[in-house]
């Protein structure tokens, strides 16, 4: 059985596959588009996407979907999907495999970006959910214990594992989390970024199909762009050719010829269709190309 989907013009794409550490099963992989990781909301921390996109706000509902776990202190995250690296099922230490636990880090995290959403009372009530995983001595841990009590090998519920103690990763977070809930904003989000990409959106980027690259699928609002390696006029439609425009390529200088589609207006589900005609082999391609417009 093969694994992966076809395009619209019958090729076949494989997924990028993703090497999973520290499971017994040495050779686990999870295709690339399955691995979910709370990483993903550095980009509204960095400046890079609002906290109202609604592509982050999919992602969080992913995040928490798997991910998040719910104490008595409050909300922990896991690292990833699938993580092996952590002690193993029974309690016992970490040997090179096992099962990923709770890091009170990624609870400093997401208090951030619950800062950048503007929710200010969320972001404390998780600065105590971190402070709540510290050990008697103040020192916050790697990883927390997320199963019923074993007290003979000393893990408790929401208390330190037998991880790295301190991680001074951990108490960074902490540290950055203080002085932003002092400040009321994500004090170290790059003011550039945030202009740039938060803002001031800027224009998306047009969609580039190539013949050794083709797509089948383009973002609302989006610009189609045909790169080929000679000279060309496109036919192309928007009504399943009851009407047509052509578009003469431009020579880019450095070996390429383009042709951008007006599609930029085009509706979630119209077709764009073209075809090609070789203006140096005096020929048509003698196919069609079709590519669905759908929810950027």
């Amino acid at each position: 059985m093969r694994i992966g989907s076809f395009t619209g013009e019958g090729h076949w794409r494989s997924p990028a596959l993703v090497p999973i550490k520290n499971r017994s099963d040495a050779a686990m992989t999870l295709e690339a588009g399955l691995l979910v990781s709370p990483d993903a909301l550095a980009l509204v921390r960095f400046g890079l996407r609002a906290a109202d996109d609604p592509r982050i706000a999919n992602t969080v509902t992913a995040i928490d979907s798997l991910l998040k776990r719910d104490l008595p202190a409050g909300p922990y995250w896991y690292r990833y999907n699938e993580d092996g690296y952590g002690e193993g099922e029974d309690g016992s230490p970490f040997d090179g495999v096992g099962i990923g636990r709770l890091w009170p880090l990624l609870t400093g995290e997401r208090a951030h970006f619950e800062i950048a959403a503007g929710r200010m009372d969320e972001a404390k009530r998780l600065l105590a959910a971190l402070e709540a995983s510290a050990s008697s001595g103040g020192l916050l841990p790697e990883q927390i214990w997320d199963e019923p009590d074993i007290p003979e090998k000393e893990l408790f519920l929401g208390r330190p594992s037998g991880s790295a103690m301190p991680l001074v990763w951990a108490h960074a977070e902490h540290i950055k989390l203080l002085r932003s809930i002092k400040d009321g904003v994500v004090f170290d989000m790059p003011p550039q970024t945030l202009d740039r990409y938060v803002k001031n959106i800027p224009a998306p980027v047009r969609r580039v199909w190539r013949p050794n690259l083709m797509i089948d699928t383009l973002g609302v609002g989006r610009i189609l762009r045909l790169d080929l390696l000679e000279q060309a006029v496109v036919r192309w439609s928007a009504d399943a050719w009851e009407t047509a425009s052509d578009l003469v390529t431009v020579a880019t200088g450095v070996g390429t010829y383009i042709a951008d589609v007006p599609s930029a207006n085009l509706p979630i589900g119209s077709t764009v269709s073209f075809t090609i005609f070789w203006t140096q082999r005096d020929t048509w391609e003698g196919r069609d190309f079709q590519i669905e417009v759908t929810q950027a």
